[in-house]
C-alpha cells in the first residue's frame, strides 16, 4: 500500500533499510515522512547534499503520508477531541506508512518540546549509519504517535513552525556532511563552529587590503604554527564575546586558553 518519491537520484529500496554488501549501499539511509515531499525532494537534490546522494554516500528517500490514508480525499487530519484550535493529525497514515516501509532506526518526530538539535546529535546521527524523520503539519500530531511509534522526538530551537519540513532538512544537512567523503577537505568539520563547543575563528580571504581594512598580518606570515595559535585563540575571545554559555559549559578557561588569549591580547 502506498507509494514513496525519492530525489532524482537515489535509488527507492523497498524494506527495512539494512547494511548491504553493495558498492553503491549509502553510508547514511535517511528515509522522511511528510505531506509535502517535493519540498524535500527538491533540497536534498542540489549543492552538497545532491551529490552525495550521487555519489551513493547519503540517500535520502521521502514518503507522502497521504499515500497511506484510505479517504478519498487523503485527508491526514481530523479535528481534537476534547475542542480546541487547529487540526490534529491522524495516526492511522502515520503508522500504516512506517509499517509499510520498515525504514531506519530512529525514527525522530520534529517537534518544538523534543531534545535540542546540537552538532554532538549530528555527528552521533551520522555516525550511526541511518535515521529516519516525521514531519507534522497543522495544530499536533495525534500523541499515540509519540508515545508507541516513533524513538524520539527533536527541536531545533524554543520557536515553532508550520510543519517539520524545515527542521528536517536543516537536520539532514548538519548531519549528511559529517559523512566520511561528503565533504571535500574532511578537516573543514573538525575546525567549525560547535566542534570543540567554540565559535569559528574568522576567516579572509583576496585581496589583502579591502577599503581600508587589513587582513591580520599573522595569516600572511607563512609561520603556520602561528597561524593555528591565533585562530585557536581569536575562537576563544569570539566564544567569550558572543556566546560564554559555551565556555561555561566546557568547564571554563584553562590555564593554557588564558595563555594563549594575553599571547594574542585578545579577553
Amino acid at each position: 500500500m502506498g507509494s514513496s518519491t525519492s530525489t532524482p537520484d537515489a535509488t527507492p529500496v523497498d524494506g527495512p533499510a539494512v547494511v548491504s554488501p553493495s558498492p553503491d549501499a549509502p553510508r547514511l539511509d535517511i528515509a522522511v515522512f511528510t505531506i509535502f515531499p517535493q519540498l524535500i525532494d527538491a533540497f536534498a537534490g542540489e549543492s552538497l547534499l545532491g551529490k552525495a546522494q550521487r555519489r551513493h554516500l547519503v540517500r535520502v528517500r521521502t514518503h507522502d503520508l497521504r499515500d497511506y490514508t484510505t479517504g478519498v480525499h487523503r485527508s491526514v487530519d481530523d479535528a481534537p477531541f476534547g475542542g480546541g484550535a487547529g487540526m490534529v493529525m491522524t495516526p492511522e497514515p502515520i503508522f500504516s506508512a512506517v509499517e509499510a516501509i520498515e525504514p531506519p532506526r530512529p525514527l525522530l518526530m520534529l517537534g518544538p518540546a523534543g531534545r535540542p538539535f546540537s552538532q554532538a546529535m549530528a555527528a552521533e546521527l551520522a555516525a550511526g549509519g541511518g535515521f529516519s524523520l516525521l514531519c507534522g503539519r497543522y495544530e499536533a500530531i495525534d500523541a499515540r504517535v509519540r508515545d508507541h511509534l516513533v524513538d524520539g522526538e527533536v527541536s531545533l530551537g524554543d520557536f515553532v513552525l508550520a510543519g517539520g519540513e524545515v527542521a528536517a532538512l536543516a537536520l539532514i544537512e548538519a548531519t549528511a556532511r559529517l559523512v566520511p567523503g561528503v565533504m571535500g577537505n574532511a578537516t573543514s568539520a573538525l575546525e567549525e563552529s560547535h566542534s570543540e563547543n567554540l565559535l569559528e575563528y574568522p576567516h579572509y580571504t583576496r585581496p589583502a587590503e579591502f577599503r581600508g581594512w587589513e587582513v591580520p598580518d599573522v595569516l600572511t606570515s607563512g609561520d603556520h604554527a602561528r597561524v593555528a595559535r591565533w585562530r585557536r585563540a581569536q575562537a576563544l575571545a569570539r566564544t567569550l564575546a558572543d556566546r560564554p554559555d559555551l565556555i561555561e559549559a566546557r568547564g571554563g578557561l584553562t590555564a593554557a586558553d588564558r595563555k594563549l588569549l594575553a599571547e594574542f591580547h585578545l579577553g
